[in-house]
Parts: C-alpha cells; sequence; structure tokens
C-alpha cells in the first residue's frame, strides 16, 4: 500500500514537471515567435524608411521660408507620388525637419528614400539651379520679373535693386544703365540666392566679359564698355539676325566717327517705352536725350540689356562705307544697305510700295 502511493506521488510530480516544461517552452517559442515578428515589422520599417526608394515621379520640390512642414508632406505625396506617407512622417519626426526644414530648390528622384528627403530639407542640401537671362529684355520690369520666375527672390526686390542708386554704385552702375551691368548668360547658383547674391554674380561676369583685349577693342572704336554696350542695345534693336549685327555695327560707328546723328528707330521705341508699333515721321520730334534723330552720339545709356553677340559686333563691326539701310522689301526680316542716301531714298521708296502693296492686299482679302 504504501509502495503504491509512493509511486502514485512520483508520477504525479513527473505529471507536474512535465507540464510546467511544456508551459515553459511554450511561453518561451511565445516570446521568441514575438520577438521574431517585431524584428520583422522593425526591418521591414526600418528597409522602407533607409532603403526602399520612395517615389513614383521626379520633380522640384520648391521651399520657401514660410512654408510649413504639412503642406511639404503633401506636396511629396501629390507631386512625387509617394509611396508610403506614413515612413515621411516617421522620418520628418525623427530628423526634427518641422524645427530644420531649410528653404530651396529640391530636386525630388525616385531612388530617393525617405530618410534623405528629410535630411536634405532638415540640412538644406539643396542642388544649384541656372539663372538664364536672354531673349529680349527691354525694360526693368522684364527683367525683375525674369529673375523671380526662376529664383526665390520677388520682383519687387528685384526691381527695387534696379532703381537703387547706392545700391547700384557698390557695382560702379546707376540706375540709367544698368542694363550694362547684366551681360545675358546662364548663370548657376543657389535658387534661394538673395537679390546682393544676383547682382554679384553678374558683376563677376561682366569683370570677365570684359577682359583687356574687349577694353582695348572698345577703345579702338572711341567705347568705353559702357559706351559700347550702349551702341550694342542699339544694333539690338534693329534686327533679329545675327549675321547683320557687324554689318549694322558698322553703318552706325561709321555715322558716329562722322560725327553724324544715328538716327536709330529703336531709340524713338525706347522713348515711347516700346508702346509704338511703327516709328513715323510725327514720333521722332520727341523731347528725349535718347531721341538720337533730335540729338547727336550715344544716348546716355543702353536702351536694352545686348546680347554678347552684340557686342561683339560693335568690337568686331564690318568694315564698309555704308552709311543708311532700310527693310528689306522682301520681308524676310533683313535689310538693304546704302552708302549714300540717294541710294537709300531708292531703297526705301521700293520698301514703301511693297508695305502698300502688301497692306492693300490684306485689306482685300479681309472683306
Amino acid at each position: 500500500m504504501n509502495v503504491s502511493k509512493k509511486h502514485e506521488k512520483i508520477n504525479c510530480f513527473r505529471f507536474v514537471s512535465m507540464k510546467k516544461k511544456n508551459v515553459i517552452i511554450i511561453s518561451a517559442a511565445s516570446v521568441i515567435a514575438v520577438l521574431l515578428v517585431v524584428g520583422i515589422v522593425f526591418a521591414s520599417l526600418w528597409y522602407i524608411d533607409n532603403r526602399r526608394p520612395g517615389f513614383e515621379k521626379e520633380f522640384v520640390l520648391l521651399v520657401y521660408p514660410d512654408t510649413d512642414a504639412s503642406r511639404v508632406l503633401d506636396a511629396l505625396c501629390e507631386d512625387g507620388c509617394a509611396r508610403n506617407r506614413g515612413s515621411l512622417e516617421r522620418c520628418f519626426g525623427r530628423i526634427g525637419v518641422v524645427e530644420k526644414m531649410k528653404p530651396g530648390r529640391y530636386p525630388i528622384r525616385t531612388k530617393y528614400p525617405p530618410i534623405y528627403v528629410a535630411r536634405m530639407l532638415a540640412y538644406g542640401w539643396q542642388e544649384p539651379t541656372v539663372l538664364t537671362l536672354s531673349g529680349t529684355l527691354r525694360n526693368k520690369g522684364r527683367i525683375a520679373q525674369r529673375i523671380a520666375s526662376q529664383m526665390m527672390v520677388d520682383s519687387t526686390s528685384v526691381m527695387n535693386a534696379l532703381n537703387d542708386e547706392v545700391f547700384l554704385s557698390d557695382y560702379g552702375f546707376t540706375p540709367e544703365n544698368v542694363f550694362a551691368l547684366i551681360i545675358p548668360d546662364s548663370y548657376q547658383m543657389y535658387w534661394t540666392a538673395s537679390v546682393r547674391e544676383i547682382f554679384d554674380r553678374f558683376k563677376k561676369e561682366y569683370d570677365e566679359f570684359w577682359t583687356p583685349e574687349r577694353v582695348r577693342l572698345a577703345g579702338a572704336q572711341g567705347l568705353t564698355p559702357v559706351e559700347a554696350s550702349v551702341m550694342a542695345s542699339i544694333v539690338c534693336g534693329e534686327t533679329l539676325k545675327d549675321f547683320e549685327y557687324p554689318l549694322i555695327a558698322g553703318v552706325y560707328l561709321n555715322r558716329f566717327h562722322r560725327g553724324m546723328k544715328l538716327q536709330a528707330d529703336p531709340t524713338i521705341c525706347f522713348c515711347y517705352d516700346y508702346t509704338l508699333n511703327r516709328v513715323l515721321k510725327k514720333h521722332l520730334s520727341v523731347d528725349s536725350p535718347y531721341n538720337t534723330y533730335k540729338y547727336a552720339g550715344l544716348p546716355p545709356a543702353p536702351i536694352n540689356v545686348p546680347s554678347k553677340a552684340c557686342i561683339e559686333a560693335v568690337l568686331h563691326p564690318d568694315t564698309h562705307n555704308y552709311l543708311f539701310f532700310c527693310a528689306n522689301p522682301d520681308f524676310d526680316g533683313t535689310h538693304r544697305f546704302a552708302a549714300t542716301y540717294v541710294e537709300h531714298q531708292r531703297n526705301a521708296r521700293e520698301f514703301q510700295r511693297a508695305l502698300t502693296a502688301r497692306l492693300k492686299a490684306k485689306g482685300a482679302g479681309s472683306k
């Protein structure tokens, strides 16, 4: 009897021990499973945040000083088609983008993971942009708009600088001749550049363009660099055909050296703020120092921002004896040149007849 009870106790102990072991094994397995799941989740999130390309489209993100971080998140999700907004929000929080975000121009590429974009915004890792000034730049308003459309600065700030005598004196220019400072080109700089930094870049380009050799060539024509830009601005206003620049520069330099009035129509257009469709005889009496029909010599300052090609044409004009030119009656944008006034009058009458016939034909066609 005692032996039987003893065996029962032993068996009961073994059962309890096995049960405890099973519980421990199951508990350990559960913990390992939970840790494994947590590890997989964290590894997945880490991969999504740090390694996986985060965007489906590439675009340029512009961040202004007053831009809210939530708006930046919206832009990244909408314009860049972010794969995972939650990942961006985690990375923004981890890096502290809300507090640290810097203004800038940020190209967003599909290969960038969210963490890189967060760091880029927090640390200001923007890429340089290219400010392009080309084409017809005939007034300060257009220049200001052209710059503001490509940079963070606003057009009002640029316009104020273009008219600020004290500001421009730092560069050796005035509000009247500031067009000569700007050399049309492509300028690489950061989108966040201030007005001062933009003008510093203009002056650097100006100094690099006006080499001692170019200054010498201008002097050979009896011109300073600014005066060469004045002459070049007139050439730019006369034709859109690059190959005619040296020809027309030669005409005006011939007149200039002979002490003749330049009688340049573009200067009359400048007097009327470029509102004229055609220069007529009644317009030639306007009282302005820019009226080259009334006053001999060069105008006080450039009438537009001349291109490099026009400046080079003034420095390297064609050598000829032409003193006059007028539009070609073929209406192809070119001109006919003449050495004498009689020849010029003949060319002008031929053009006028062609113009009258053309206008008459247009009038008949509209009936």
